[in-house]
């Protein structure tokens, strides 16, 4: 997969305070998926797993309809401007969520959210290796192959707990 042409020098410059009020946020939203794993998995048993993705993305669909009624005048999206491969987010979402729904009641939330956990931090360290996206690179170092070695560890121990 090639580099986009996206230009690099449009990702915004992140200030030292900025990355230090986002960090517990991302913590944050990472707690809120695994709340969203204990909920899917059961509604998936009891309404079947496309109907509880389905209402969870209706529901969602709701609230930002609603933050963008109510934030003011926005730009609409100029959708037949864009690359194509950027609306992939669109087909990425509902499966993650899907995924979700059919695992959790079976392996658990913790078995779910690591290995889930694993893939994203594995891929993501690709992505930032080579740049894939217009993400500005960042190349693999020894930290970051032990980060992910240790990713890797922990799903293997609570597979086996």
């Amino acid at each position: 997969m090639q580099s986009s042409s996206i230009d690099v020098a449009a990702t915004p410059a992140t200030k030292p305070g900025l990355r230090l009020l986002l960090l517990p946020l991302v913590i944050l939203a990472g707690m809120g998926l695994s709340v969203e794993a204990g909920l899917l998995g059961p509604l998936g048993v009891q309404v079947g797993h496309l109907w509880a993705t389905l209402s969870i993305f209706g529901v969602g669909s709701a609230i930002l309809f609603l933050l963008l009624l109510f934030s003011g005048p926005q730009q609409g999206p100029a959708l037949n401007t864009l690359p194509r491969w950027q609306l992939i987010g669109g087909f990425l979402g509902p499966m993650y969520v899907v995924v979700l729904t059919l695992a959790t009641p079976h392996i658990g939330i913790a078995m779910t959210m690591i290995a889930i956990l694993s893939g994203q931090v594995g891929k993501s360290v690709l992505i930032d290796h080579f740049g894939w996206f217009g993400a500005t690179r960042k190349k693999v170092n020894g930290e970051r192959w032990l980060a992910l070695l240790l990713i890797v560890a922990a799903l293997v121990l609570i597979a086996r707990g």
